[in-house]
């Protein structure tokens, strides 16, 4: 009598892209490896699956690899029975990674086998050992970082430039060098820069005239073709540029700064004057201490993207003050989507108002302000969440208005989500925040546009599993598309408005999100019966 067939997939991975374009490259090399050992088990039933299951220049720290999850996906699917590979750290070099796979595995009946090492994992003594092994896998990966980061700094003492995106002024250095180029296009508006800084005084105006004539950041070209770059500047990064002794020829590390091998763009006078001048406008702003009064919420508060939001204010007639705290993207010169609702500029005043007499409600005991007590603060269209200490759920529990809620925190065990049933609405410049209704639905646009979008990268034929267009492009993608494999009710909830209020995309886009259903419902605390 036959034996069962057993379908064997075969997975490949290559940390680098070094020589994938070759006609018969390391994954080639792996695959042919594995299916010869495939025909070896011939006898047993074992048949290769034609699928490919490949992740060219991913590294094995992460499971965020187009491969890997799809042959996850096709295990949970019933499509596998054993998975084969060249060696163990192809498929993983995390032990918490391989834990985790282990675990879909047997609840699947899917064995694991590798060419050049001998296991099974259905046996305990199997297990053993492959932990065993995946731990120096680990204790070799972490060695390797450490190496390399010696290496690095010994480099920069030299004043060799290691990689990295060159400032704006200059250009990657020729094959076989480690010394910056200067483009000298880009080194005169790094020169007019400077001196433009010490005419204004103020890097806000600064940001201005620099919009004003067009002044962009670096573009460069990724080795995959994408550009990126080009972006008006924050403030952020103009004091960066400001700061940055990269102009003055040499090579920072850490909190050290060596001579470096390229030349200098700033002559030191300049350089020097202009940090004379944003010391000084440092020192001022401290004195005054207006800056932490007039931002208490500074650096604890997201939009519903969760971008941070940073203080901003102008000035009225008569020379009223106007506060906001502002989304990050925005700062940036980002142009708002006229479809996006999500609250990306809100009235300082009034929010701090409203959340200093919620919290004093709720809290009725401290003595102090309590605004210190908030760890974050997640603005949302509908609703705003405050995350505080776990051990004021009691007192806070005893407090709370209808629709506010008070649960621990999914990402953070040890603090309590306060959800406050909140709307942000804008009439004629000034934010209004009005108190919501806990039983109306209320979708988040945020997360249904994203949702949408991870829908859009996956080809979906009928009667056939969803797979990906094409590889994603960056980070944020990757983890964009897992949001398409949420289980259907989860996803109902979220179009149709209902989901719980902790369900955001900041927490989904941070955290791994299971390929079983009933794991998701789990992880994300979702009644299965919606």
């Amino acid at each position: 009598m036959k034996p069962p067939v057993r379908r064997c997939a075969i997975y490949t991975r290559k940390s680098s892209e070094e020589g994938l374009e070759q006609s018969f490259n390391s994954l080639d090399a792996q695959r042919e490896a594995c299916e010869a050992y495939i025909k070896s088990q011939a006898s047993e039933g074992w048949r290769a699956l034609p699928a490919r299951y490949d992740d060219g220049g991913y590294s094995g720290g992460s499971m965020q690899r187009p491969g890997l999850q799809k042959l996850l996906f096709d295990i949970s699917s019933g499509k596998i029975d054993i998975v084969v590979v060249y060696k163990i750290d192809r498929l993983t070099r995390a032990l918490a990674d391989f834990a985790r796979m282990v675990e879909l595995f047997e609840q699947h009946a899917v064995s694991f086998v590798s060419v050049t090492q001998s296991f099974n994992t259905t046996s305990s003594m199997g297990r053993l050992t492959l932990n065993v092994l995946l731990s120096f896998a680990q204790f070799e990966r972490e060695v390797t970082g450490e190496r390399i980061r010696d290496k690095i700094a010994a480099s920069k003492k030299k004043g060799m430039w290691m990689g990295g995106s060159p400032p704006l002024g200059y250009d990657l250095p020729e094959a076989g060098s480690h010394s910056l180029r200067i483009n000298k296009a880009e080194a005169e508006t790094v020169r007019w820069v400077f001196e433009s800084y010490l005419e204004l005084k103020s890097v806000h105006a600064l940001v201005r005239e620099l919009d004003k004539k067009g002044v962009r950041s670096k573009t460069r070209t990724t080795l995959k073709g994408r550009t990126i770059g080009g972006e008006p500047f924050s403030r952020g990064a103009l004091f960066h540029l400001l700061r940055s002794r990269v102009y003055l020829g040499e090579v920072p590390h850490k909190d050290q700064s060596h001579p470096g091998l390229h030349d200098a763009i700033i002559e030191a006078e300049l350089f020097e004057a202009v940090q004379v001048q944003l010391d000084e406008n440092s020192r001022r702003r401290r004195a005054t201490g207006k800056s932490v009064a007039r931002s208490p919420l500074a650096g604890r508060i997201f939009d519903t993207d969760g971008q941070p939001m940073s203080p901003t204010f102008a000035y009225g007639r008569g020379g009223k003050l106007y506060r906001y705290y502002v989304s990050a993207s925005l700062q940036r010169g980002a142009k708002r989507d006229q479809q996006d609702d999500a609250p990306r500029r809100v009235s300082a005043t009034a929010l701090e108002a409203r959340l200093l007499k919620t919290l004093i409600r709720l809290l009725p005991d401290l003595e102090d302000e309590p605004f210190h007590l908030a760890r974050r603060i997640e603005i949302h269209a509908k609703r705003v969440a405050v995350l505080l200490t776990l051990k004021f759920i009691g007192k806070i529990g005893e407090n709370l208005n209808t629709g506010e809620r008070a649960v621990r925190d999914l990402t953070e065990p040890d603090q309590l989500r306060l959800t406050l049933p909140w709307r942000m609405q804008t009439r004629g410049g000034r934010t209004d925040i009005l108190a919501g209704d806990k039983n109306t639905p209320q979708p988040d646009p945020s997360l249904i546009r994203a949702l949408r979008s991870a829908h859009a990268m996956l080809d979906q034929k009928p009667r056939k599993a969803p797979t990906l267009q094409a590889a994603p492009t960056s980070p944020w993608r990757r983890n964009l598309v897992r949001l398409a494999f949420l289980a259907p009710d989860i996803q109902r909830l979220i179009l149709n408005g209902g989901q719980p209020d902790h369900l955001t995309l900041a927490l989904l886009m941070k955290e791994e999100v299971p390929l079983l259903w009933s794991e998701q419902h789990r992880k994300f605390a979702i009644d299965s019966a919606n």
